[in-house]
């Protein structure tokens, strides 16, 4: 026979969320300056793991950054049709972020310039990504 613990364990259960803090960063300058949470984290969040090669450092988790690198050298159609899916799977490892939509692509002098949303709990960042094809 199996013991009923269903109701104990829902009785004294509270969901609490975690804040999202972490250290600002000064991408121009090169300096941490201060500390973020919620959306701003989110956004910081955004750029460091379009920014970060997947598999390429030791310190991060294969779930963590994009795959993008590969993209170089192949045609426009190819890399419209795969940037879309890697973006999203990058992004929605964070789960802060519950869909990324809306993409618009721009190309000039083969550089494939990518703008996109990412919608989170707090709000919806418009984001965009550079890449060489």
């Amino acid at each position: 026979m199996l013991p009923k613990t269903s109701e104990i364990l829902r009785k004294n259960l509270k969901i609490v969320q975690k804040p999202s803090k972490t250290y600002r960063l000064d991408v121009e300058n090169k300096k941490i300056i201060d500390v973020v949470d919620g959306l701003e984290a989110v956004k910081q969040a955004v750029y460091c793991i379009l920014n970060t090669e997947r598999f390429e450092w030791l310190i991060y988790s294969w779930n963590y950054g994009s795959e993008l690198k590969d993209l170089f050298g192949k045609s426009t159609g190819l890399v419209k049709a795969k940037i879309k899916k890697r973006i999203r799977e990058a992004l929605k490892q964070d789960d802060r972020i519950s869909e990324v939509d809306s993409f618009s692509f721009d190309l000039v002098e083969r550089k494939l310039h990518v703008t996109f949303i990412v919608h989170t709990q707090w709000g919806e960042i418009e984001a965009e990504k550079e890449v060489s094809i």
